[in-house]
């Protein structure tokens, strides 16, 4: 387990952004992605008739979809004790293997980080 305290001040930034999205859009989880350049990506939990992804993967694509070329690393606040292995696979094919993804819980507390497969 990691603690939220002793974060490095860019990734407690993402834990934050990722856990007001959770709780602003009041969806199960709340993302945000960190690209090469220092700018970050926020999203929630999409979940529509047609069109169902994690907060997570919508990230990454807003990421892309901005133009992003790389991630350094990626954020989820969840109630869930596992990140998806689609969710990783998300986040190596934009950052790379090892790109840290940390799973928070919802009140931020950073749970662990898992490298991107």
């Amino acid at each position: 387990m990691t603690e939220s305290t002793g974060l490095d001040p860019e990734d407690r930034k993402i834990v934050t952004l990722a856990r007001s999205a959770r709780a602003r859009n009041v969806v199960p989880e709340g993302a945000a992605v960190r690209d090469e350049t220092g700018r970050t990506y926020v999203a929630g939990t999409v979940e529509l008739p047609s069109l169902k992804l994690s907060a997570l993967r919508t990230a990454v694509a807003m990421a892309v979809a901005s133009g992003a070329r790389s991630l350094e690393a990626a954020a989820v606040v969840s109630d869930a004790e596992s990140v998806p292995a689609e969710d990783l696979s998300a986040v190596a094919d934009l950052g790379g293997t090892g790109t840290p993804v940390l799973l928070a819980a919802p009140d931020g507390t950073v749970r662990v980080t898992v490298p991107a497969p």
